[in-house]
């Protein structure tokens, strides 16, 4: 992939549609080469069906991790918020038991682990998480694309 496909999917996450010519008014991409982008997009696998699901294997976002979170639940709000704004972070649960929080996150490799923990640890409420990688995904939302700024998904995913 490279710059264009990563925005095109950005913004295909971002909007909710594949529609050529909401994708040229949010990226500048000629509406032609869009078409050609998401045609080739949709031969490599990387979009999976016309409504625009992505593979996030194929995208790059291949390692899943679900952290549990024991936190100071005085200010839950801004938990949550400072939680919600991890780079990677897909879902978050609110929790009764163990854990007052599950957190799901897509990276691109397992290298970024450790920056997700050390992202946890400085939430100032979080007294402790307990990691977990997944080996198998079930079932899974595949927008998960939102949850990363357009200059990490460039950084991490772009081909050199």
């Amino acid at each position: 992939m490279d710059e264009r496909d990563v925005r095109l999917l950005r913004a295909i996450a971002d909007l909710g549609t594949g529609s050529p010519e909401a994708l040229h008014e949010e990226t500048d991409i000629p509406v032609s080469t869009i078409h050609y982008r998401l045609n080739n997009l949709r031969e490599d696998g990387v979009i999976t069906n016309d409504l625009y699901d992505l593979d996030l294997e194929a995208v790059g976002l291949g390692v899943t991790v679900v952290v549990e979170i024991l936190a100071d639940l005085d200010e839950r709000d801004v938990v949550e918020g400072e939680i919600l704004d991890i780079e990677g972070v897909t879902h978050l649960f609110s929790t009764m038991g163990e854990t007052d929080f599950i957190a799901i996150a897509r990276l691109p490799d397992a290298d970024q682990v450790g920056r997700l923990i050390d992202d946890f640890e400085q939430v100032g409420e979080v007294e402790r998480t307990n990691s977990t990688f997944v080996i198998d995904a079930i079932h899974e939302d595949a927008r998960a694309l939102e949850s990363y700024d357009l200059e990490t998904l460039l950084d991490a995913l772009v081909d050199e």
